[in-house]
């Protein structure tokens, strides 16, 4: 690979020592070199494509680590982890004991602030504005936000409070009409509607050049101040302007835009001069995701994240779909939804901008008129779902676990006070392997245990997730059915709509001495487990109602037992069992196996879970071990 310029640069430093010049082809080499990169580690890719000049431009014009570059998800700093002196280790990126897939402060003193969920880059970036400010460093701080994570509430609450503080924040909008899936609401309509030259600039160039010498002339400067206002207005006629000046200049930032996010020198220019400037400034750039791989151009949702692949020449060849003898959780929760859809017309689903991800596409084809995707908006999907439900339909939520930490409240304050029937689909449920902590589903059993009025089901394979869904779907009630990424044990599918008995477990073994009290995933490990140690399993398939005569029939006749969870330990289902034990006067020695009180890493899923002491050969070992301290 024929790299020099890229070879050349170590650290940031390097790269400002290069002369404008040479910045469009170190643009190309970066960009041949993260092909080739992704192309064998796979990875986040067409997103990464579309930000390579704006990455070079903000690392050649700001005083990186010194200034502060924030990103917004993160998905996009392949570029700036290449920059910043990580090129040698992309080969590593997604893997256990490598790089994060995204930005991560102990990896590295150029990540700012750790990320992983979107929309929060602004309120961060202004975090660190106003603390340089009250430590009187010269610093400035450039928020990097995509228009699909501008859709969210928590963007537009930091955009309220900037534009009313006295600090030196820069908010880069980079608009490509893209988040993961195509972008949904009114906001992307309205900047793809309303793209425009910078006015606003030239008009704060203006103004900062004759400020000195209209200061002495006062009659002058009312009149030149009146001529100001008539110039924006009669700009603000032809409607090009008019909207984008009015959205952002009343949140109390100075507007620059439309610019090309691929002309790398012209970034260089803008750039230099908005440092200069004081206040809160917004830059519009207008990027394609994918540029430079035309595959990726014209199908940047297939192309958003591919597997690994020998050489960038086939990277298309990891996107073919293999001969998988076994559907994954999200496919069986897919056809559910149509199922049971075309079974119940007041059946709707709604997603946070997770059409793909969730298993929705089929039925966003099948029933367009219900199904709503409402953005990167976690809070308002909860909220929705709500009024929904008040008015007698059905809302199914499809969301990952980490992504429904961001709607707490509204689930606890606006669907389980009111007793309202909205099943969640949780997806992506415990370890989710290599977008590591940020995304893993380790606390939702936790944090749904304490809602009052919530069932909570973890089906252990297929069959049982269609069947809980099922059941939950007909409860009266706030529900949850949590499953994992990827796929289970290959359990045949029913194709029927079939229920089961609210909060009944069923024993899928006998033994003695041993009981394996197992929920969801962590099943099929304990079966497992069972056939050395001669175990009893119970797969109680609810935390919530527990089983609570199951419990009391396993406690009696059994020496020990063990929960096993793949889901925080603290308050967790094997919390649950202690409880009710101890509620039923049968405590017996108990042995609690989940994910300890540790932040998890990224990389494979099965090392992941075998370095938590969670697959069957070591909770083996591990239950071995404490029966002999017992």
């Amino acid at each position: 690979m024929n790299t020099p310029i890229l070879d050349s640069i170590q650290l940031p430093h390097n790269l400002r020592d290069l002369p404008l010049e040479q910045l469009p082809q170190l643009a190309s080499e970066l960009r041949t070199f993260l092909l080739d990169s992704v192309g064998k580690t796979g990875g986040h890719f067409a997103s990464n494509l579309g930000v390579i000049e704006l990455t070079i431009a903000l690392h050649y014009v700001y005083n990186t680590p010194i200034d502060h570059l924030v990103w917004d998800v993160g998905h996009q700093s392949y570029p700036h982890k290449i920059l910043t002196g990580r090129k040698n280790r992309m080969s590593s990126i997604r893997q256990y004991g490598g790089l994060a897939g995204f930005p991560k402060r102990s990896e590295s003193q150029y990540d700012d602030f750790g990320v992983g969920h979107s929309s929060t880059s602004i309120g961060a970036a202004l975090g660190m504005a106003v603390a340089d400010k009250l430590l009187g460093n010269d610093a400035r701080s450039v928020a990097i936000i995509g228009d699909g994570a501008m859709t969210a509430g928590q963007a537009f609450e930091a955009l309220n409070c900037a534009g009313d503080m006295d600090a030196n924040l820069l908010v880069i909008l980079n608009d490509n009409e893209m988040s993961i899936s195509p972008n949904v609401g009114a906001l992307p309509k309205y900047l793809a509607s309303h793209v425009m030259r910078d006015m606003r600039g030239m008009l704060h160039e203006i103004k900062q050049h004759s400020n000195k010498v209209l200061d002495k002339l006062p009659a002058v400067k009312e009149i030149a101040e009146k001529a100001e206002t008539k110039f924006k207005a009669i700009a603000n006629e032809g409607s090009h302007i008019k909207q984008s000046l009015s959205l952002f200049e009343n949140f109390g930032f100075d507007y620059t835009g439309a610019v090309n996010g691929h002309d790398v020198i012209q970034l260089v220019e803008i750039l230099r001069e908005l440092r200069n400037r004081k206040g809160a400034q917004l830059l519009h750039i207008i990027t394609k995701k994918g540029h430079g791989y035309k595959l990726a151009e014209n199908d940047p949702v297939k192309y958003h994240a591919i597997g690994k692949t020998p050489t960038p020449e086939n990277i298309s060849g990891s996107l073919k779909t293999e001969n998988k003898p076994k559907p994954t959780y999200t496919q069986i929760f897919g056809q559910w939804l149509c199922d049971q859809a075309a079974a119940d017309e007041k059946l709707v689903a709604i997603t946070p901008a997770m059409r793909e991800g969730s298993g929705l596409v089929e039925f966003e084809q099948q029933f367009p008129t219900r199904y709503f995707d409402v953005g990167i908006a976690e809070q308002h999907a909860i909220t929705f779902a709500a009024g929904l439900a008040c008015q007698g339909v059905k809302p199914v939520v499809a969301i990952y676990s980490t992504f429904l930490q961001r709607g707490y409240d509204q689930l606890l304050h606006d669907v389980a006070l009111q007793n309202l029937p909205v099943l969640f689909a949780i997806d992506r449920a415990g370890i989710v392997g290599a977008d590591g902590p940020t995304h893993a589903g380790a606390y939702d059993l936790s944090y749904l245990r304490c809602v009052p009025n919530m069932v909570i089901a973890t089906p252990s394979d297929e069959n049982e997730c269609r069947l809980l869904l099922s059941t939950c779907y007909q409860l009266n009630q706030p529900s949850a059915v949590r499953y994992p990424r990827g796929s289970g044990c290959g359990a045949e599918v029913s194709g029927s709509l079939k229920t089961v008995e609210l909060g009944k477990g069923v024993i899928r073994k006998q033994g003695e001495k041993i009981a394996l009290v197992a929920f969801g995933s962590m099943v099929q490990p304990a079966l497992r487990v069972a056939e050395t140690l001669n175990a009893t399993v119970a797969d109680m398939r609810f935390v919530k109602p527990i089983d609570v005569d199951l419990i009391r029939q396993l406690a009696q006749p059994h020496d020990f037992i063990v929960c096993l969870e793949e889901n925080a330990e603290m308050g967790g289902a094997g919390s649950a069992v202690l409880e009710t034990m101890a509620q039923q006067g049968c405590l017996k020695p108990t042995l609690l196996c989940g994910i300890p009180d540790v932040v998890t890493e990224h990389g494979d899923s099965a090392k992941i879970l075998d370095n938590l002491d969670l697959s069957a050969e070591k909770l083996l070992v591990k239950i071995q071990n404490w029966q002999k301290l017992n």
